[in-house]
Formats: structure tokens, C-alpha cells, sequence
């Protein structure tokens, strides 16, 4: 099979969607795979370490051009749209629950698209997964940052200081995301709670987080009075494949505490606060109704040598069956 591998073009987005070990995987097993110019150079992989590897160096336009099985880290942008095709096979984060444009776009092209974030399996959604916990560790950072004042915050220390009470940070939602945004915050010697509505991921969290954090069941009252109580806020709610639910509505805003921030992790699948609106790296933060939201859209791509890795230690063994069976044969192969 043809694979690709392109550049992504997202405002900060520097991460590549397959390494230089991968790629020597896949041309080990007979497959011709072509990585674009720059392709993953920010993650740390020059374009020698591909060609080493067996891939073509190509330019953009032949790298959409070759490819049978294309691979990406983040969707399409309109830019690219026109690189659809109908014998063409995209392998990438999608998040199409909150992208009317693209799933039109792929539809007219009649592009097979596979999204990540979709892939499911006994364990859960192993593609999103990896990701889903560099995020939450991120988000932790994030809280940090943003509370100094030299970045707009009230100038707090999350962990605090002898005599002085730490940062409270309110984490909805114990998913992937909540667990690792929790562990980091806690390794912060932050004030933590953690709200789900599943008792038996309430259970696990306990164990988990070994009584290191408050871990409640979530509800309108708890909510609420957990919101007025934060100095952080981080949205870590997922459903699989749909618009992520809206947690945090904005008449509740005033409940929050002055200088209180909101970090939302599920901006990508459309947000978990009604308030929230994509961001980069580049200007993470907008203010809505006094409340300062944090809510960059690819936070991973802030750690690609780190998040590329990962990425494709959890992809590798798909696109193997892909390239091996053709798409077509791996999804009938393969429930997930």
C-alpha cells in the first residue's frame, strides 16, 4: 500500500502522524510510504531519519497526491479540502461532532474517513487515550501558568505555601483526561476534587488517587457549590463520537470566584462549557462575562516529540492492518 504522511498546518500544531521507527515498520513489511518536506522536523524527526527509514521525501502536493492510506494528527483544514478523494483513506483525529464544514466536505469527496477518537475496543478508545492523558497533564500546567499574574491570573501558587492554603482546582469529569489532570495537580500540592456521575468510576478514582483528592458524585447543588469554591476549573467530559455535554452553563459564571479560570479540555469535540471558544497557543485565553477561559484546541501539539511517540506506539498496530489487508479488509476484520 501507498501511505502518506503530511505536515500538519494547524496554527501550532506540531506534532506528525507517524515517527521514523513506524515508518520503517511499515516499509519493512513491502509498503511504500512518502512523508511531506518538514513533516515532522518540529517533533524532532529531520526528513534523513524517514529517508533512512525507506520513505520519499515529497513535496505537499504529491504527498496527498500518492497516498491510498493517509495519515494526519489533526482534521483537514478547508485549505486541504480540495486533496479529497474518493479512493482515499484519512487516519486522523476528526472530531466531526463539532465540525458541520468538514464531515460535508468529506461526504462530497466520498474520502474514507477513520477518526481516532472513534476507535473503540475492550479497553476503551485506545487511539484517543494517549492523548487524552498528555492532555490532562497539561491541563494541570496550565492551571498553573495561568493563576500567576504575570498571565493575566490573581497570582497564585497552585501548590501554595507554608501557611498559606494551596490553589483549590475542580476537575469535571474522571475520565482519562480528569485522572491525569488530578494526579498532576496533586503532585502540585494543589487543593483537588474530582466529580463524575459514574459510581463505579468513583470507586476507582478512590483507589486511584489513594484519598489524595476529593472525589464526589456530581450533581446541580455539588456542582455549584464546588464551582464558587474553585480557583481552577478544568472541563475533562467525553462521549464518545458526539458534541461533548455542556457542564458549566453561563448563568453559572457568577458563581465563580474572582480571578477564577475555566480550562477546557473538550474544546475539540465542541466544548464543556457553554461559554468556551476555540483558542491556540498563540492567544490561549479569552474572557467571557469577567471569566477568563483557557481553551487551546490541540494542546498536545505543545509537547509533539513527547506526544508523537505516544501517538504512534497507539496507532502503529492499525495502520499495520490497514496497510496490510487494505482499509476496507481491516474494518471488517476488526470490530474496533
Amino acid at each position: 500500500m501507498r501511505i502518506s504522511v503530511v505536515k500538519e498546518i494547524k496554527p501550532q500544531e506540531t506534532r506528525v502522524g507517524l515517527t521514523p521507527a513506524g515508518t520503517a515498520d511499515l516499509t519493512g513489511r513491502g509498503h511504500s510510504v512518502f512523508v511531506e518536506t518538514g513533516a515532522g522536523a518540529a517533533s524532532g524527526y529531520a526528513d534523513e531519519r524517514y529517508a533512512e527509514a525507506g520513505a520519499d521525501i515529497v513535496g505537499r502536493e504529491r504527498a496527498w497526491s500518492e497516498a491510498e492510506l493517509l495519515l494526519k494528527v489533526k482534521e483537514p483544514l478547508a485549505e486541504e479540502y480540495g486533496f479529497l478523494r474518493p479512493d482515499l483513506a484519512l487516519f486522523t483525529y476528526l472530531h466531526l461532532a463539532a465540525d458541520r464544514e468538514l464531515t460535508e466536505a468529506l461526504l462530497a469527496a466520498g474520502t474514507l474517513g477513520i477518526a481516532y477518537e472513534t476507535v473503540q475496543d475492550a479497553t476503551g478508545l485506545p487511539l484517543l487515550t494517549p492523548m487524552s492523558e498528555i492532555a490532562g497533564r497539561l491541563a494541570a500546567h496550565a492551571a498553573a501558568n495561568q493563576l500567576m499574574r504575570q498571565e493575566g491570573g490573581p497570582g497564585l501558587l497552585l501548590g501554595g505555601a507554608p501557611g498559606v492554603a494551596p490553589a483549590r482546582v475542580l476537575i469535571i469529569g474522571g475520565g482519562a483526561v480528569g485522572t491525569q489532570a488530578a494526579l498532576l495537580a496533586i503532585g502540585m500540592q494543589a487543593e483537588v476534587t474530582v466529580l463524575d456521575m459514574s459510581s463505579k468510576r468513583i470507586r476507582e478514582l478512590d483507589g486511584i488517587l489513594k484519598g489524595r483528592a476529593r472525589v464526589l458524585m456530581s450533581d446541580p447543588h455539588v456542582l455549584e457549590h464546588e464551582l464558587a469554591q474553585a480557583d481552577a476549573v478544568i472541563g475533562a467530559v467525553l462521549v464518545p463520537g458526539r458534541a461533548a455535554p455542556k457542564v458549566v452553563r453561563r448563568s453559572q459564571l457568577p458563581l465563580l470566584r474572582p480571578g477564577a479560570l475555566l480550562i477546557d479540555v473538550a474544546i475539540d469535540q465542541g466544548g464543556a462549557f457553554e461559554t468556551s471558544r476555540p483558542t491556540t497557543y498563540e492567544s490561549p485565553i479569552i474572557e467571557v462575562d469577567g471569566v477568563r477561559h483557557y481553551c487551546v484546541a490541540n494542546m498536545p501539539g505543545a509537547v509533539p516529540q513527547t506526544a508523537t511517540r505516544a501517538l504512534t506506539n497507539a496507532t502503529l498496530p492499525f495502520v499495520r492492518a490497514m496497510a496490510d489487508m487494505g482499509a476496507a479488509g481491516a474494518l471488517a476484520a476488526d470490530e474496533a
